[in-house]
């Protein structure tokens, strides 16, 4: 299949590029502004299907959006009839076309003419009409308030909100490049809309918010629920803004004669994470909780663990080697330590199920060997 892309130097063009080769669908030619029109003509008579992202939204003048919208999608279409093919014709319009302003109305003439080309030529035709579209390589400081706040706040730098309570209808890029690729895999059947979702309701106040504590979570370790929905998909957006040079931070280490520790994230209802070393015949630990478990994994170096139950005295010694991948779990009401019975220094890796609270400790010193 010859899969021919308008705008494909875009921030959805260069996306939408990328997983098409993943999926080994096809052919993928790429059409920008630098492209000479013989070769666009030519990539457009050769093409099996055609997603048409180009055009115009921020022109100095608003004239330019009749010719960079409407027209130019009128000369595609023309350019495609020729071929006497049905070509089908995947075509990224905007909410905007509802409305009637100069943006809108040239968006909307360009539906109406791919409407026409496929009546015409039994071509299929999907548009995606977009809300706001956010995700990585999206161009910062242009139409996207998410990339905007992502860029500068990646780099310390302010960001300007006029209105807190702004609604703001998002869809992530992820899911806008899974809608065309399933179109052009399953094929365009007939001519008309095609909804992307999920779409996101928020306002401008929460994403700038959102975007700050994400910063923040390299200097107080809180990461909030960044695994699913929004959250998921604004995280990696942010990620994605990060300088190079921003790709490593440093933690806060607690280091004594025993050994170093140092936490590396703190969630707000699933634990915190952190790790800790031990020098040879050090023992570490030597307490008990009441309701706080923990997960072990040592990762190099020799351990034994030790348990005595508070109440009966009963005992338990678990010995482990970095090389095991051996988690031990700290139960409630037994007091237990690691000690280091290696020759070399010990690291090891910890979960906990809450985060630690010094008002609230939940920690009891105690001896496993009384």
């Amino acid at each position: 299949m010859r899969i021919v892309i308008t705008g494909a130097a875009g921030f959805i063009g260069q996306n939408l590029s990328v997983r098409l080769v993943e999926l080994k669908l096809g052919l993928v030619t790429g059409i920008t502004r630098d492209t000479a029109e013989p070769a666009v003509a030519s990539a457009l008579e050769a093409a099996d299907v055609v997603v048409h992202l180009a055009g115009v939204n921020r022109p100095v003048d608003p004239a330019e959006f009749a010719a960079g919208n409407t027209d130019m999608t009128v000369a595609l279409c023309d350019i495609l009839r020729r071929t006497g093919r049905p070509v089908p014709v995947i075509y990224s319009s905007s909410i905007q076309a509802e409305l009637d302003n100069p943006y809108g109305r040239s968006k909307l003439a360009a539906e109406e003419a791919l409407i026409r080309y496929g009546e015409e030529t039994g071509s299929g035709v999907a548009i995606l009409r977009l809300v706001n579209v956010f995700g990585k390589w999206c161009r910062p400081n242009y139409n996207s308030a998410v990339a905007t706040f992502c860029h500068n706040i990646a780099r310390n730098l302010p960001i300007t909100v006029s209105n807190v309570e702004a609604p703001l209808r998002l869809v992530h890029i992820d899911a806008v490049v899974d809608a065309i690729s399933t179109l052009i895999r399953e094929g365009v059947l007939g001519r008309g809309q095609v909804a992307v979702s999920p779409i996101y309701d928020t306002t401008v106040g929460e994403v700038a918010d959102a975007i700050r504590g994400f910063a923040d979570s390299r200097r107080t370790l809180d990461v909030s629920r960044v695994g699913q929905g929004f959250l998921r998909a604004l995280y990696s957006t942010y990620v994605s803004y990060l300088p190079p040079e921003e790709f490593s931070y440093a933690l806060t280490r607690h280091e004594d004669p025993r050994g170093v520790f140092a936490e590396m994230l703190r969630t707000s209802d699933s634990g915190q994470f952190s790790f800790f070393s031990a020098h040879p015949g050090i023992t570490r630990g030597g307490h008990y909780h009441h309701t706080k478990t923990e997960k072990f994994l040592v990762v190099k170096g020799r351990a034994r663990f030790g348990f005595r139950h508070i109440v009966t005295g009963e005992r338990q010694y678990i010995t482990v080697e970095g090389a095991e991948a051996r988690v031990v779990e700290t139960v409630p009401g037994w007091v237990h330590d690691i000690t280091n019975i290696g020759d070399d220094e010990m690291f090891v890796l910890l979960w906990a199920n809450e985060a630690f609270d010094p008002e609230a400790p939940d920690t009891i010193a105690a001896r496993v060997t009384e």
